[in-house]
């Protein structure tokens, strides 16, 4: 029994395609059997491919917009990919490459409202529980070190440091105007007894 799930945004249109794994226990609502996938992107054509194409297109856009989200946009999908996703003046090129030989790859450039819709409609089917098929998509990394630097600004990087040095220079200016006290101990008895002492009246 052929079975299918749709997700729909207002620019991105997903519909997966399959059969229930009976071998695996699913019941016969659950689609545990990629047999193929649409994507409709509006005003563009619409897209075909395999379980192995929406993989690889859940591996580069799903991590490129938490990048995105973190202000470190990159690039994502390496020359030998079926998919890349890269910013591209104010835009974000998504470039999908046919294992056909001769074959272009088809370039489309996606505003943030379609990026949006996109990683929304990925999002769904990835936790849709009627979808029994374990998709390989690498789990979420923290930013390097080098981005994390790259992401704070570097007015805000050295104003602790700043702030620290002019903070002791203040403390420092301070202390130098304050009167030194008198010592304390026998020496200073002696002498504060001797400036109170009468004069001896004159022979």
């Amino acid at each position: 029994m052929k079975l299918s799930t749709r997700y729909e945004q207002t620019s991105c249109r997903l519909v997966l395609e399959g059969l229930p794994d009976l071998s695996a226990g699913h019941g016969s609502d659950s689609l545990g059997i990629v047999t193929g996938f649409t994507m409709a992107l509006a005003g563009r054509q619409e897209l075909e491919g395999k379980r192995e194409h929406l993989e690889a297109l859940m591996a580069v856009v799903l991590p490129y917009a938490r990048h995105l989200l973190s202000g470190q946009a990159r690039a994502f999908g390496a020359a030998d990919q079926p998919v890349a996703i890269a910013p591209l003046q104010g835009m974000h090129q998504l470039e999908l490459r046919s294992s056909q030989p001769d074959t272009p790859p088809l370039q489309l450039q996606l505003d943030d409202a379609e990026l949006a819709d996109l990683v929304r409609c990925l999002d769904q089917l990835r936790l849709d529980p009627r979808v029994a098929v374990p998709f390989v998509v690498p789990e979420p990394q923290p930013l390097r070190r080098r981005e994390q630097r790259r992401r704070r600004p570097r007015r805000e990087t050295l104003a602790a440091p700043l702030a620290g040095v002019l903070a002791l220079v203040i403390a420092a200016a301070l202390t130098a105007l304050i009167p030194p006290t008198p010592r304390s101990g026998p020496g200073a008895t002696a002498t504060t007894k001797a400036a109170v002492r009468p004069a001896a009246p004159p022979r």
